[in-house]
């Protein structure tokens, strides 16, 4: 965004084009051009911010797993929730403990990879609530703006399309997801994968397998949650 043309595909453009007109948007430009002036390593890559947008055009979305911001650590983050870079090993503990659960819930074996590129490719939109952070420090860009777009994304997809899953890991995610009508899509609560919550609740919650039974009762197909080895 800062001094380069906006990078995002067009099905996503038409629908949140007039948010980049607003002022809490070109605030939040200042706010990433200063702090790249000032040598701040931001992350991921500028290239990738919009990552799960592009990964996912907007017609093409069934499922929503929704993240808070991206992991501050160099070389990991790619602009998908949760998801880090291939070879990156070992795995972030919630991407771990997303694995077990998996592994339980439809006998699926990730621990090779965290790279989530494959589910998006099929409908998962990977977002976080706020799409950058400064290197070392989570939570570093939060209340910048960048709740406000994400909440256009969330609002745009809860009113202009049905029967869509939601998947809602956390406090955090489930407060943001109050716009979500209930009557239109699926929604799936439960305790957030990091290990300080996995164990009350999150484990055992089989969102892989609720979302393709509802997916397939409305004849639509389902994730396929293996990736390659």
């Amino acid at each position: 965004m800062p001094n380069k043309p906006i990078q995002l595909t067009p099905s996503w453009l038409n629908v949140l084009a007039p948010e980049f007109e607003k002022p809490y948007m070109r605030q939040l430009k200042q706010f990433l051009i200063a702090e790249k002036q000032a040598g701040k390593q931001i992350l991921p890559k500028s290239q990738l911010w919009f990552n799960a947008l592009n990964s996912t055009p907007f017609e093409k979305v069934k499922v929503i797993i929704l993240g808070q911001d991206p992991y501050p650590t160099p070389g990991h983050a790619h602009g998908l929730s949760f998801s880090v870079l291939p070879d990156v090993q070992p795995l972030p503990k919630s991407l771990q403990n997303i694995n077990k659960e998996l592994q339980t819930d439809l006998n699926i074996s990730n621990q090779h990879s965290g790279y989530l590129q494959p589910w998006a490719d099929q409908g998962v939109l990977l977002l976080n609530s706020v799409l950058t952070v400064e290197a070392g420090k989570p939570n570093s860009h939060q209340s910048r703006g960048w709740e406000t777009f994400t909440d256009a994304i969330i609002e745009s997809l809860a009113t202009q399309k049905t029967h869509l899953v939601f998947i809602l890991w956390g406090a955090y995610a489930q407060k943001k997801g109050q716009i979500i009508p209930k009557d239109k899509h699926f929604i799936i609560r439960s305790p957030h994968p990091s290990p300080l919550s996995a164990y009350r609740g999150f484990f055992g919650s089989r969102p892989f397998s609720q979302t393709n039974a509802y997916l397939q009762h409305h004849q639509q197909t389902p994730i396929d949650w293996q990736l390659p080895k």
